[in-house]
């Protein structure tokens, strides 16, 4: 659906050129979320411009639906974007429009008929959870509110690829979570390719199916949400990671307790899909007859299955300890002896 090859974008300034993006090649799926997360300056915002053809890229190619965005111009481009929507951090409504007048605008442009238009407005009104808010003024609505009329504009002209471009920011994590519910509702509906980008691994996490970690232009990693999550490999992924995933507290309760650590062993257990719903601790007890006691314990949700750690001490006859970790392992859960945090 999309294609990306071998991008590169380089600004020229008075003090000498500079790489926006560098080299990056990525090819999303159609019907998939796909999620591309970085810091301020990754060149997150380059990359969306580049998807719509408001840039052109310095080198290499950008395909979206086979067709080269990057090598066309006028009347071409400007087609090839009614198939490109996108949806804005500050929501970029019309503020002397109400929520139909809004979301009828593009359609407007296009040139559709007024009673279509009407027929289509209604429609999305409805898909996006605004009915009864036809006649609010931007004024008038909360910023989750203003999220979904943005939605329901960006979707008017049926788009086959709808860009985010930090569309959950400016908003509270509750109105988030159900901004990202919406589109993860429309992509199962609509069958549309959606590309997010944020600064957020919340987001990543909650509806992505695939991922690309940018840092100075690059993409230092790419994958599978779930994968990621389980074994993230460039230092700013396993940051991100850290932020949504309790690592950060879990090293410090094993700082902790390593401080007083007389016997047993710590572990680390990973669990991946259902495993993670599974009675492990009980049955470890019952089982081996040994003491464990939880250190610390966490479980994230992705769109692909449920990801958690737990931390435990294993306390009691060497020989019982050592049947215990095999039995995990023989569970395949991924089981790890931790020495220091």
């Amino acid at each position: 659906m999309i294609e990306l090859k071998n991008i590169s974008k380089l600004y020229k300034t008075k003090n000498g050129e500079i790489t926006a993006v560098k080299d990056v090649s990525l090819t999303i799926q159609q019907g998939e979320i796909f999620g591309i997360i970085g810091y301020s300056g990754a060149g997150k915002s380059t990359m969306i411009r580049l998807l719509n053809g408001l840039e052109k890229p310095s080198s290499g190619k950008v395909l979206v639906g086979g067709q080269e965005i990057s090598s066309i111009s006028g009347g071409k481009l400007r087609a090839a974007r009614q198939k490109i929507s996108m949806i804005f951090q500050h929501f970029n409504l019309l503020w002397s429009r109400t929520v139909e007048e809004n979301i009828a605008f593009p359609l407007e442009i296009a040139g559709v008929k007024k009673e279509e238009r009407t027929k289509r407005v209604n429609e999305l009104i409805e898909l996006v959870g605004l009915s009864g808010r036809e006649k609010s003024y931007p004024s008038q609505l909360s910023g989750g509110q203003k999220q979904r009329v943005g939605i329901a504009r960006a979707l008017a002209n049926n788009p086959e690829v709808l860009l985010c471009d930090e569309a959950t920011s400016a908003l509270d994590p509750e109105t988030t979570d159900q901004i990202l519910e919406l589109l993860l509702d429309i992509n199962k509906r609509l069958g549309l390719t959606i590309v997010l980008i944020t600064h957020e691994m919340h987001v990543i996490r909650k509806i992505c199916h695939r991922v690309a970690v940018m840092e100075a232009g690059s993409v230092v990693e790419q994958g599978e949400v779930l994968q990621v999550f389980q074994n993230p490999q460039a230092p700013i992924t396993k940051n991100f990671v850290m932020q949504v995933s309790g690592k950060k507290e879990a090293k410090e309760s094993i700082e902790q307790i390593l401080e007083h650590f007389t016997s047993g062993k710590l572990v680390k257990l990973t669990f991946i899909g259902t495993k993670s719903e599974q009675p492990i601790i009980s049955h470890l007890i019952k089982e081996f007859d040994i003491e464990v006691n939880i250190v610390h314990g966490s479980i994230s949700q992705t769109t692909k299955g449920s990801y958690g750690n737990l931390i435990i001490q294993l306390n009691g006859k060497d020989s019982k300890v050592e049947e215990a970790l095999l039995h995990l392992e023989s569970l395949e859960i991924q089981t790890e002896v931790i020495e220091h945090a």
